[in-house]
């Protein structure tokens, strides 16, 4: 009982860990970073979610498939002439900086095409530089805050009950209920709602793809037509029970 008692409590302070990382903008030991890895589902962000986080105080980056938070880092070496090139990268993937199988910058020299940066030694030695500061940033997760989405694609989600339509963009990797949080923006009751596709219920649970909603982006690119035209309509049924406040 006491076991069952603990792990809740667990769970609880898992998701407060979460919630308050990006806010507190600290870095939480390997252990606790592991122990939530494990019971949280890595949360997927598009390329354009990526990209407004731009500047200084809220910076933002994607490399080999994660992405990165680099808010901390850039307060911690505020007016440090080598977060120059991070700066000029903020919003965009820097997967070009890394070797995609040693996750390094390098092998014995570090490649370096925007210029030397934070946490990167001089090409030759020098007095000034001390490299006691533990992990380089692109190795330390407590910066990486989810994963880039693969493939992400619009859909049109129909209320049935005020005739409104919205399109939003979704990663090809999010179950319907992750999709369901994105529309929150749009409508704080859509948990009160029974999400369709073709006159059938949907699994929350679930893709859309493992919902039978397959990504015609490929088929519409080689008819030469818009999809912007033909996108995938997924319809909301009220429940007449307001579980979202």
């Amino acid at each position: 009982m006491r076991s069952n008692i603990n792990h809740v409590i667990y769970l609880v302070l898992a998701t407060r860990v979460v919630a308050t990382r990006q806010a507190s903008n600290v870095c939480y030991s390997p252990s606790v970073r592991y122990q939530v890895a494990k019971m949280v589902r890595s949360k997927f962000y598009t390329p354009n979610e990526v990209s407004v986080h731009n500047t200084m105080e809220d910076l933002w980056v994607s490399f080999l498939g994660k992405v990165y938070d680099l808010t901390p880092l850039c307060q911690k070496f505020k007016g440090d002439i080598l977060l120059k090139p991070i700066l000029q990268a903020a919003g965009t993937d820097i997967s070009h900086w890394f070797n995609q199988k040693t996750k390094d910058t390098g092998c014995t020299i570090a490649y370096t095409p925007h210029g030397r940066f934070i946490h990167i030694p001089p090409p030759c030695p020098s007095s000034d530089w001390s490299n006691d500061f533990g992990r380089a940033w692109w190795r330390d997760d407590c910066y990486c805050i989810g994963t880039l989405s693969k493939k992400t694609r619009f859909i049109r989600v129909i209320n049935t009950l005020t005739s409104q339509e919205q399109v939003i963009e979704v990663c090809g990797e999010e179950t319907m209920k992750e999709i369901l949080d994105r529309y929150l923006m749009y409508n704080s009751h859509a948990g009160s709602y029974t999400w369709k596709y073709d006159g059938r219920n949907l699994d929350m649970g679930k893709t859309l793809e493992e919902n039978s909603i397959p990504d015609e982006d490929e088929e519409f690119y080689r008819l030469g037509m818009s999809d912007d035209l033909y996108l995938q309509a997924i319809h909301l049924y009220f429940n007449d029970d307001l579980t979202e406040a």
